[in-house]
């Protein structure tokens, strides 16, 4: 196999950390670990002292990513791999396998599954107003399948066949150290969520391609990092990856599509769930992008 390390970012996640470990048992692993509190630091050096533990303050999920290749800087490929999330089989051998037949390639992801097995959608489309406004107002469930109503999920792709995608989840993908040094690390502005999206398009603008290769299988947890409790991070990453990449004035207008559609969901769901979408509907109201991202 060509020259891979595997980088696995942790924050408090003993619970998961061990089953991705074991699916890495054979590959360099640099674990950078965000001020954890659980003792996770000393659960990897107690069952996986092969592994390089780089611990840190937790600047977020992009700042580890980047920790975890200054750690190891002369790999040819980085695996960069959730704490809740592992390998199945061979798995990182297939995505070296179609990275070294297509030198161009960047970023190229698995198919994610959850634990019961059941697909996890991760092939997506860049934010755009409209497409914003079929996720944050539902429209993309009256034609799922639709590239109109769905590019966001990326039109209801069956994510059996390869396929070259604007984004792919980064819960688990093989980068190339050669694009890495061309386009730069990943941007620490985006502390979770995002990141990944801004390093596919920086990549692509470049020349590079985000593919998709289903035949490699990772099973994903799914939120169990956050447990959901930073959503106003998400809808935050949105704005900064608009204002990066297309203007403030454009992200200006996506943060009041944003704070009026979630102020109608927050009327229409109750419980936590409508708490949430209306608390950070009111916090998309309290400032313009600029200082909303500087907060």
């Amino acid at each position: 196999m060509s020259d891979v390390v595997a980088v696995v970012v942790t924050h408090n996640g003993r619970e998961y950390v061990e089953r991705a470990l074991e699916s890495l048992r054979d590959v360099e692993t640099v674990v950078v670990d965000n001020a954890s509190t659980d003792g996770t630091p000393g659960l990897v050096r107690e069952r996986f002292p092969e592994a390089t533990v780089v611990e840190q303050e937790n600047r977020g999920l992009a700042a580890g990513w980047n920790a975890g290749v200054r750690a190891a800087p002369d790999a040819q490929y980085y695996l960069f791999l959730n704490a809740d999330a592992w390998l199945v089989g061979d798995a990182l051998a297939r995505l070296v396998a179609f990275a070294d037949a297509h030198p161009r390639a960047a970023y190229v992801g698995p198919r994610l599954k959850y634990p019961d097995g059941r697909l996890q959608r991760s092939v997506r489309g860049f934010p755009t107003l409209w497409r914003l406004a079929t996720e944050y107002l539902f429209l993309r469930k009256l034609a799922p399948r639709s590239h109109f109503l769905n590019g966001y999920y990326g039109a209801g792709f069956a994510h059996d066949r390869v396929h070259e995608a604007e984004w792919l989840m980064g819960a688990a993908f093989l980068a190339r150290r050669e694009a890495i040094d061309d386009v730069g690390p990943a941007d620490e502005a985006f502390f979770l969520f995002g990141e990944e999206t801004d390093w596919c398009k920086r990549f692509r603008d470049a020349g590079w391609t985000v593919v998709f290769v289903p035949d490699a299988e990772v099973v994903h947890v799914l939120g169990a990092a956050h447990g959901g409790r930073m959503y106003r991070e998400l809808v935050g990453a949105h704005l900064r990856w608009l204002a990066k990449h297309r203007g403030v004035p454009y992200a200006e207008r996506a943060r009041l599509l944003l704070a009026w559609s979630l102020a109608l969901r927050g009327l229409a769901f109750r419980g936590e769930r409508g708490r949430t979408y209306a608390e950070t509907s009111r916090w998309l109201r309290s400032g313009d992008v600029p200082a909303l991202l500087a907060r």
